[in-house]
């Protein structure tokens, strides 16, 4: 099937948008500081400004303090940098052993300030990044960013570990998986860090806002995925993503993969909906606040995702933003609200949940 054939149906995403105010202004100074950084050459800096990742985390936390977002949104403009040119791309991509040890230089970066390396330049950028996380955040915020960050890493591990023998994982290992290599984890634990405002750990660690952060984490992944597509397609790409799982395991066409994905994603969405709608109103103002943050970023990433040149261009260089006015789904693929039959998440639909 060719790149022009495959029909996306428009996203059912029933949230509230916003974007900050100064998005303008942060992103000049992100790019300013990503050309200074040291990632990479003239093309590779290209893409990670091409990234728009001020855009990006802006519409995560509308309300935050301005410098506190250029912080965020410099460390989502290193990610995106690492992950094409570390995770998805070159040598380590398709080495565990070797990925796995250069992650852990990088994870003992965001842990400790004394840490050094005089070979991988992404590390010298992510300490100028921590240490500017340090100067502000709380003890309980840097740590549940750093633990954060340790599952994205333990994710794209894993996932280069199925790339590396060839192992296309079934729909409930690709879904733990996704939620760890999507980088959702470290993307959301900064909500706390860029807006100042920090959930006491009784509300922040119940395992209903747990299942909430997971529930968004998957929603933005699966978006991702389809706002990738096409571009994998044209680039003969058959790695794992959720229509390439789809497509092994069910034996379904592209075409029959799409709706399946879009139907699976909005069953979670469905349910994210539900759930929040029963929590919010027993939350603390700070637990309400991290609430609103999922929201905001669910929504968020699907309109940056249907815009960004990271995904919409096909060619060797980046355009700029799509400012075509965007379509969404009035109603979901699918009315079903009964539990996924997925081990790793069906907990999710635990009749406990909400008192939990």
């Amino acid at each position: 099937m060719s790149v022009t054939e495959v029909e996306l149906p428009p996203i059912f995403c029933p949230l509230e948008s916003g974007i900050h105010s100064r998005v303008r202004d942060v992103e000049a100074r992100a790019e300013t500081w990503v050309r200074a950084s040291g990632m990479g050459g003239d093309e590779e800096l290209a893409w990670i400004v091409a990234s728009h990742s001020a855009d990006f985390f802006a519409r995560f936390a509308p309300t935050a303090d301005a410098d506190r977002l250029l912080v965020a949104a410099l460390w989502v403009y290193w990610g995106f940098g690492f992950d094409d040119a570390r995770c998805d791309n070159g040598p380590l991509s398709t080495d565990p052993g070797a990925f796995a040890a250069l992650a852990g230089q990088v994870q003992r970066a965001v842990e400790a300030p004394s840490a050094v390396s005089v070979q991988e330049p992404y590390i010298p950028a992510l300490k100028d990044i921590v240490g500017r996380f340090r100067a502000f955040g709380g003890p309980a915020q840097l740590r549940r960013f750093a633990t954060a960050h340790r599952a994205w890493l333990s994710g794209v591990t894993w996932q280069i570990g199925n790339a590396s023998r060839g192992h296309m994982p079934d729909l409930d290992e690709f879904l733990a998986m996704r939620l760890l290599s999507s980088g959702g984890e470290p993307t959301f634990a900064m909500l706390e860090l860029a807006t100042g405002v920090e959930v006491p750990g009784r509300e922040m660690h119940r395992p209903v806002v747990r299942a909430l952060t997971e529930m968004a984490i998957a929603i933005a992944a699966l978006d991702n995925d389809r706002h990738s597509l096409r571009k994998e397609l044209s680039r003969g790409h058959t790695d794992q993503n959720v229509y390439t799982v789809l497509m092994r395991h069910q034996d379904l066409s592209v075409r029959e993969a799409v709706d399946a994905a879009t139907r699976l994603r909005d069953r979670v969405m469905l349910r994210f909906l539900d759930v929040q709608e029963r929590v919010r109103p027993q939350a603390g103002e700070e637990l309400r606040h991290y609430l609103d943050g999922l929201r905001y970023g669910v929504r968020g990433n699907a309109e940056w995702g249907l815009r960004v040149p990271r995904y919409l261009s096909l060619g060797h260089v980046p355009g700029g933003l799509d400012d075509t006015p965007l379509e969404w789904a009035r109603r979901p693929a699918t009315d079903d609200r009964s539990p996924l039959r997925m081990p790793a998440v069906a907990w999710w639909w635990d009749e406990d949940l909400l008192s939990r």
